[in-house]
């Protein structure tokens, strides 16, 4: 396997790490903490979504490429990014770009 597939891996870990960090601002509100814990881990689970596909796809970048595609336009229409281009680009266009890497550099696994 080829370096190049390492672009796309640590670029998705770096943007989980990033959607990560959204969920601690849980922490500071005046809920419970049972409460605040709740939210903590309801704000993991796209997080932990992408941690799930890069796992399972880690052999096969055609899917988890396509699959971060996916996401993209997911996070796009549910989280409504369209409406501001700052969201757009760190919610939406990022999974889009790791996905676009993980099929460009597809064939560098296949050479080998």
């Amino acid at each position: 396997m080829r370096r190049e597939l390492w672009i796309p891996r640590i670029l998705s870990i770096i943007f989980i790490l990033f959607l990560s960090l959204f969920a601690l601002d849980v922490f500071g509100t005046d809920l419970s903490f049972f409460k605040q814990l709740g939210g903590f881990f309801v704000n993991l689970l796209l997080p932990i979504i992408l941690i799930l596909v890069l796992i399972v796809f880690w052999k096969n970048p055609t899917y988890c490429g396509l699959s971060y595609i996916i996401i993209a336009v997911s996070f796009t229409f549910f989280f409504k990014t369209y409406t501001n281009v700052i969201s757009f680009i760190l919610i939406s266009f990022l999974p889009a770009f790791i996905g676009f890497l993980f099929l460009i550099f597809r064939d560098s696994v296949k050479s080998n």
